[in-house]
């Protein structure tokens, strides 16, 4: 298999394999602009719908809050009748007290009973208080939300719209590409792709223009000149790492440059 391998890809000659990765570099650029032509629509996509559910997580967290409040609520009123229930009944043994030490007992026991009330009906305030403050921030957010979804859909229709125009050109771009890729040793189109995923315009190989690299425009040695016009072997930039081919082989005109 391997030995298969090797006289598949000694088949390939230099130059071919160097012609037709340039030719892959074209086709890659054309879909990379495409895609650009789409720009941070996607990623604002994300980003609107990631904003949304956050703002639903944030309404549900009020609105349990709220629940748990009015849970609450129930158990300090059911503590206000149970203390009301008790002063009746204090109230009623006061009118049959025998000594003013039974007297005192109950009247205490009514005042602090009172004091149970009126401890009751605070944190009734307070959570009352705090019911309507989760409802003012529920009904802020929805108000966000319904903000924010208005513009995701505007969003969604412009990218959608992109898309649709574009979805078929990149298609057929995307089959010339990998029919090409078969006219490029493995190794080489390995090393193409790591390298064009790391260069920031995505230029995995360039022609030499006015005696520099096309990628990072640094000087290129005569000698090395010569190396790429022979097409003998892949040559990379020593500066930026990109496979360097003559303006011929691309199909270029060559600049004059003294």
């Amino acid at each position: 298999m391997a030995t298969e391998k090797s006289k598949s890809e000694q088949s390939l000659s230099v130059e071919s394999r160097l012609k037709s990765l340039y030719e892959l570099q074209t086709i890659l650029s054309k879909i990379d602009r495409i895609r650009q032509v789409r720009g941070e629509l996607p990623l604002e996509v994300s980003d609107l719908e990631d904003n949304i559910t956050g703002l639903k997580t944030r309404i549900q967290n009020h609105q349990a809050d709220i629940q748990e409040l009015l849970h609450k609520n129930a158990t300090e009123e059911e503590k206000i009748r149970e203390s009301q229930a008790k002063i009746a009944k204090y109230n009623e043994q006061l009118d049959n007290v025998k000594n003013s030490r039974e007297y005192d007992l109950l009247s205490k026991e009514v005042e602090f009973q009172n004091l149970e009330i009126e401890l009751c009906n605070k944190h009734l305030d307070e959570n009352g208080r705090s019911i309507e403050n989760k409802k003012h921030e529920i009904q802020a957010t929805q108000d966000s939300m319904a903000d924010l979804e208005h513009i995701l859909s505007e969003k969604k229709a412009e990218l959608n719209e992109i898309v649709t125009e574009t979805k078929q050109d990149e298609e057929r771009l995307l089959q010339q590409a990998k029919d090409i890729e078969p006219n490029i040793d493995e190794r080489t189109l390995k090393a193409f792709k790591r390298i064009r995923k790391n260069a920031r315009n995505g230029l995995g190989i360039v022609y030499v223009q006015r005696n520099a690299c096309g990628g990072c425009f640094n000087r290129i040695p005569p000698q090395k000149q010569m190396e790429i016009k022979m097409h003998k072997k892949v040559i990379v930039c020593e500066y930026c790492g990109r496979i360097m081919i003559d303006p011929a082989l691309a199909g270029i005109e060559e600049e004059n440059s003294k």
